[in-house]
């Protein structure tokens, strides 16, 4: 990262930062891009990319399949990121950490490898209406083959979740409780630790999505007292491809493997005897892992530490209220601002235009931004929209930025899409 930056106002980020990522300084972008769909995925910073080219020009080997000297360094390589990853959400060991292919294959290894051990007909599975897609679908699909009952807990129009609501319906046959750590939409913060207090009144566990916090808010598992903790390494200026689970001790242990092969296992055999499987977190990670996606998690780890948490924090938040500042003025603008403003994201429609014209015209002017439902169909429906147009920041994002959203929005006139292609669930099957 640099380290020659100079300080700008309002947002509390260091100047400079936006060189450390290259596709940000490409200068074939006329005029330069202002990328705000942070929330679908970062942007990388060279040192991401070094680890990343390193290993493959350096260390390129697999884990635990050998005694040479590529195979052993790849090894610590690989041990290392993990070790970096635990300490970055404060999980008591390394052995916490496992890694998948992303936030959504973590939590469909918990409803998998948890959740088909553990429940029985008529439990409950507890969700929010607020959650992405990858937090419903899961629980929905684990439901449907174990006989229980999934009940959602409502929200309201700012995505806030009544935490006496949730206690309402948590009850004796309450098993998981899954919940996001902040929408993904409206960047809404869950009450985790209070649900994860409820809900371990009757036993039950909880999983968090934190796809959109960590690159937003220092993120302690142990404070938190969550029993899973899911993200995604492409969410947080690392690879795409590589995420995370973190589990309690005594809940990785309560999990059959969700996948089975290689390297999960030190005796096989045919004769009935039955497989000896690894410890955690090595049983739950089945076949050749992604090694040099750990090495670009753990340098974007170190990439954020550099920069600081609180100063993240403080840079999106002051980036949030300059852009709701903003487009308050714009007529017939209609923001979707969550109690206690949003973290990282700002949704906002324009009345009478469809999403896509709006994010249409902000393409034109160099500005990237994400429109649709955001895979999140039922907050969508919670809101009456068939979807927004939302703004999420990074650390390379600046005023000027913002700025440039501003006035691209205020030009913004209706336009062709809404007449080519019907609106009545179209957008509902979008991102």
């Amino acid at each position: 990262m640099n380290v020659t930056h100079k300080s700008q106002s309002p947002a509390t980020m260091p100047a400079g930062v936006k060189d450390d990522f290259p596709i940000l300084t490409k200068k074939t972008n006329e005029p330069p891009l202002a990328y705000l769909d942070n929330a679908a995925t970062t942007q990388r910073p060279r040192e991401v990319i070094d680890a990343i080219v390193s290993f493959y020009e350096n260390s390129n080997a697999n884990v635990g399949r050998s005694v040479h000297s590529l195979s052993m360094i790849a090894g610590d390589i690989y041990e290392d990121s993990r070790r970096q990853v635990a300490d970055f959400i404060n999980a008591p060991e390394s052995e916490n950490v496992v890694f998948t292919r992303s936030a959504t294959e973590s939590l469909n290894f918990v409803a998998m490898g948890f959740g088909n051990a553990h429940l029985s007909p008529r439990d409950e599975v507890l969700v929010t209406e607020l959650e992405h897609h990858s937090n419903i679908l899961p629980w929905k699909e684990l439901c449907a083959r174990t006989g229980a009952v999934l009940r959602v807990v409502p929200v309201d129009q700012t995505g806030a979740i009544n935490i006496e609501t949730v206690g309402s319906l948590i009850g004796p046959r309450t098993k998981i409780i899954a919940v996001a750590h902040v929408s993904n939409m409206l960047g809404a913060l869950s009450p985790v630790k209070e649900i994860v207090k409820l809900g371990h009144t009757v036993g039950a566990r909880v999983v968090v999505d934190g796809a959109q916090a960590v690159a937003h808010l220092k993120v302690d598992v142990q404070e938190l007292g969550a029993d899973f903790y899911c993200f995604s390494a492409h969410k947080m200026y690392g690879p795409m491809g590589i995420g995370v689970l973190y589990g309690t001790r005594q809940c990785l242990n309560e999990m059959t493997p969700p996948l089975v092969g290689g390297g999960i296992a030190r005796d096989v055999g045919f004769d009935g005897r039955p497989t000896q499987y690894l410890q955690v977190p090595h049983r739950l990670e089945a076949g050749t892992p992604n090694i040099a996606g750990a090495a670009g998690l753990a340098a974007a780890v170190c990439y954020m530490r550099d920069i600081g948490l609180d100063v993240i924090e403080r840079h999106d938040n002051a980036l949030v209220r300059l852009t709701m500042d903003g487009l308050r003025d714009i007529p017939g603008i209609i923001l979707y601002s969550p109690h206690g403003g949003p973290k990282g994201v700002v949704s906002f429609n324009i009345e009478g235009i469809h999403p896509y014209d709006i994010g249409n015209h902000l393409n034109s002017c160099g500005v990237a931004v994400r429109t649709g439902v955001h895979c999140a169909v039922p907050m969508a429906d919670r809101l009456g929209a068939v979807g927004t147009v939302r703004a999420s920041f990074g650390v390379y994002n600046t005023d000027e930025d913002v700025n440039r959203l501003i006035e691209g929005v205020r030009g913004v006139r209706p336009g062709t899409w809404s007449k080519q292609h019907p609106v009545d669930r179209f957008l509902k099957v979008a991102h």
